[in-house]
């Protein structure tokens, strides 16, 4: 049996404007559908910049979205949401501020909380319209239908997953990225990398994701050096865009492997943000699979101009070092103490690790911490 035999269903925005300019889409669309009442979800920057949304009627906004958003911060929204009475939901930033976005899209007034919709399908409905605007080029969230937030409790990320969190509309206008600093534009740019080369190479890769997988990765590898060395480059922003676009792509039917699972604990138990702590990770587990998934792991590098590279290891984490990211856990204030529980938590995460294209076990894990210390 091959993966062409393999069933798969792909759930998309019901429309998506991509281009630069394109963020007055939001509001042209809001008044074709009679909205009156919108709330903003978003972090404090874009919350200072709503008016490009050209909202009409009356709008609310929750401006304090936290880079790696937990249960408390999500209970702020919902409470806003619940005073406001919403028609529309915006998530207007990174993915932080769209995964918040897409959750107080559907638990006001549903009757359901938020461990009743966590895991896949669980979600009973959504009443009102959800629009996703992106702001940064790394997550993809705007075309997704999951959302991650913080148990504060446990230190783990809760994972729900719903055809009724994918936005109406999605806006990818890559000129709201051109504020984004450099090394932001660098840490994310390889998350969006991630996504790609983990749904390229995992267990569930199929052949009608593959090629948005690849392209994505080439766009990166083209693009992403450009972006870091001249933020006001528009091409590069928008083939950054377009590539973080084509991530989010892949992870509603593939989703990531262990390059996520093994970069969690970072962000969940040490604060660091997403994008970083999955380019400190990249390198080491595109490594670790490469003898299961060589012919996949040798196209990812030659995307990235990396072909002939016979250490992947080296050339991945040169790749990314080259970029300014800083890439040792030590200099992100990880302390060696803590890996074997990072290590543990991270091997509990089975809903991406068992996609990985080899397995990995607990003390693996913790080499690769160690590695990267």
């Amino acid at each position: 049996m091959t993966n062409l035999l393999h069933p798969i269903e792909i759930d998309r925005p019901t429309r998506i404007a991509y281009g630069p300019g394109l963020v007055a889409t939001v509001g042209q669309w809001a008044r074709e559908k009679g909205i009156a009442r919108s709330l903003v979800i978003a972090d404090a920057f874009n919350a200072a910049r709503i008016d490009l949304l050209g909202l009409p009627g009356e709008v609310t906004v929750f401006g304090e979205v936290k880079p790696e958003p937990d249960i408390p911060n999500l209970d702020a929204a919902l409470a806003i949401a619940l005073r406001a009475q919403p028609q529309l939901v915006i998530g207007f930033g990174g993915g932080s501020a769209m995964d918040l976005a897409k959750l107080v899209a559907v638990l006001p007034g549903s009757g359901q909380t938020l461990p009743e919709v966590v895991g896949p399908e669980k979600v009973a409905g959504r009443r009102v319209a959800l629009v996703q605007v992106a702001t940064t080029s790394g997550t993809g969230s705007e075309a997704g239908s999951r959302a991650l937030v913080t148990d504060p409790a446990t230190q783990n990320k809760l994972a729900v997953q719903s055809r009724h969190m994918i936005a109406d509309l999605a806006v990818v206008d890559p000129d709201l990225t051109l504020t984004v600093p450099r090394a932001v534009t660098a840490a994310t740019g390889v998350d969006a990398l991630a996504h790609c080369a983990e749904a390229f190479t995992s267990r569930k890769a199929h052949p009608l994701i593959d090629l948005y997988a690849l392209e994505g990765i080439r766009l990166v590898g083209r693009f992403l050096g450009r972006a870091v060395a001249d933020g006001g480059d528009r091409e590069a922003r928008a083939g950054l865009a377009l590539a973080s676009l084509y991530g989010g792509f892949c992870l509603g039917p593939v989703n990531t492997t262990a390059g996520h699972a093994v970069a969690y604990p970072l962000g969940t138990r040490h604060h660091i943000a997403h994008g970083l702590a999955c380019a400190v990770i990249f390198p080491h587990t595109l490594a670790f699979n490469a003898p299961a998934t060589p012919e996949k792991t040798a196209l990812i590098l030659d995307a990235l101009g990396l072909g002939g590279a016979t250490d992947v290891l080296a050339a991945s984490h040169g790749y990314c070092a080259a970029l300014g990211i800083e890439m040792r856990l030590s200099g992100l204030g990880v302390p060696e103490s803590d890996l074997p529980t990072m290590a543990e938590e991270a091997h509990a995460i089975r809903r991406l690790l068992d996609n990985n294209p080899r397995e990995m076990s607990r003390e693996q894990i913790l080499g690769i911490y160690r590695a990267a210390l």
